[in-house]
């Protein structure tokens, strides 16, 4: 068994990226397949080694927001990053 997006990649929904994610895993994981024709468990080797390392980032996205949104003065920061004009 493998797991493809959301399922696979633990986080908040405050990145806006599981979709996103979910949509290119299954697209690798058909590559992945396709590369490694009769043999299942080198193309799951191949699948999940990449898996978690591409979504870092957006793992990391989202705790940031996250935090962002229910940590201490979230109200506060939350306002000041709409006012600043930075992402």
């Amino acid at each position: 068994m493998t797991l493809l997006g959301d399922a696979a990649h633990l986080m908040s929904p405050f990145a806006g990226e599981g979709a996103n994610l979910a949509m290119f895993d299954g697209a690798q994981f058909g590559r992945a397949i396709a590369d490694h024709p009769g043999d299942t468990e080198a193309a799951l080797t191949a699948y999940e080694h990449a898996l978690f390392p591409r979504s870092q980032t957006s793992a990391a996205t989202s705790a940031a927001n996250l935090k962002l949104m229910f940590g201490d003065n979230a109200l506060e920061r939350l306002l000041d990053q709409f006012t600043s004009g930075r992402p």
